[in-house]
């Protein structure tokens, strides 16, 4: 099932010579609300899976990305992805083939991601910040995987809305720690020990390695219905 905004890239209310496509363009954003609230108002507990559109499909990050989602799929959690490919493709694929629930968010970008074949469920945006709305309000948990500028933009808004009581919190992985323990390093001798953040803020964050683990953690603070 797709559900689409238009054709990518389009603005579809572009600023005329008279300024008149900035107002009409608020239509164009509550229609892409409307479009996803609707099409995610029935899925259930999920769980997003972040990493990078660039990763191999044979490297370590999308076989955790792919056994993760399995592990989800077959313990009842639907699995959000960003629809593109590489570690989203992953966890689409480890999702689908577990027979669950696997919706792909995709937004089109210049260089690198068109949507996958493994969502059951595919949103097209044309915006990124209600792309990134549906994220937050459709997870019960946030899994971030190795990525670049992406990435780190979906987890550092879902800290910042944690941190600011703007929603209620929740679970949020970093997997691989190898990869991660740089910036847990940076944060905490760096952001934390210069105040500009607090000793709570790092509690948001867990490092683990194994796919099980995640899917245990989860199952203790998310209730099935």
């Amino acid at each position: 099932m797709v559900y689409k905004p238009g054709r990518f890239g389009d603005d579809p209310y572009p600023i005329n010579a008279l300024g008149t496509g900035e107002s009409w363009r608020m239509f164009s954003i509550m229609s892409e609300f409307v479009r996803a609230f609707t099409a995610m108002s029935n899925a259930g507990p999920c769980v997003s899976i972040f990493g990078s559109a660039r990763s191999e499909p044979d490297s370590p990050e999308c076989a955790m990305a792919e056994e993760l989602a399995r592990l989800l799929a077959r313990n009842g959690f639907g699995v959000v992805s960003g629809g593109g490919g590489g570690v989203m493709a992953a966890a689409n694929k480890g999702a689908t083939e577990a027979g669950g629930l696997s919706i792909g968010l995709n937004i089109e970008l210049p260089h690198e991601q068109l949507p996958n074949p493994y969502a059951n469920l595919q949103l097209d945006f044309h915006y990124f910040f209600i792309r990134k709305v549906v994220f937050v309000k459709y997870s019960q948990a946030y899994v971030i995987l190795p990525g670049g500028y992406g990435t780190m933009d979906e987890l550092f808004e879902a800290l910042t809305l944690i941190q600011t009581q703007r929603i209620r919190p929740f679970p949020a992985f970093l997997m691989g720690s190898d990869y991660w323990s740089g910036l847990m390093s940076w944060m905490r001798d760096r952001m934390m020990a210069e105040n500009y953040i607090g000793p709570d803020d790092l509690d948001f964050l867990t490092v683990v390695d194994h796919p099980e683990e995640v899917v245990k953690s989860i199952k203790k603070t998310v209730v099935l219905k």
